[in-house]
């Protein structure tokens, strides 16, 4: 499983890791480092080396994770068996509040990531116990 974080969103991929490891998950984190230009090299690496990527960015529809599937489409890294997931926030209106508050209305804190992971491998019972 790799995750690759755009901006503030890398801490919470390095701290959803930090719940993922103990059970037995082997997990890479990368930081994506700017939007453009995309780091093809390290999209790509990412994506011939795991079988689930997951874009995880503080941005909403057409952000980083559009451009990375863009990219991966184009680049025919789609067609195999990877499993890619982007997390963006929500296409809505968030509340007011605290960002950790904020950030758990749009399903992106740690916990949010890390059951991501999980369900995506078919854990459910992995998820339920992060989210619990």
């Amino acid at each position: 499983v790799a995750l690759l974080g755009y901006g503030t969103a890398v801490q919470s991929c390095l701290a959803a890791a930090s719940l993922v490891e103990p059970h037995g998950l082997g997990l890479t984190v990368a930081d994506a480092r700017f939007c453009k230009p995309l780091d093809r090299a390290l999209i790509r690496s990412l994506a011939k080396s795991h079988e689930v990527l997951i874009t995880v960015e503080e941005g909403s529809i057409g952000g980083f994770g559009s451009h990375v599937a863009q990219f991966m489409a184009l680049d025919g890294l789609l067609d195999g068996t990877i499993k890619w997931r982007p997390l963006v926030l929500p296409d809505r209106y968030i509340e007011h509040g605290s960002p950790s508050d904020q950030l758990a209305q749009a399903g992106l804190t740690p916990s949010h990531i890390a059951a991501t992971i999980f369900n995506i491998l078919g854990q459910t019972r992995e998820a339920l116990q992060i989210m619990s």
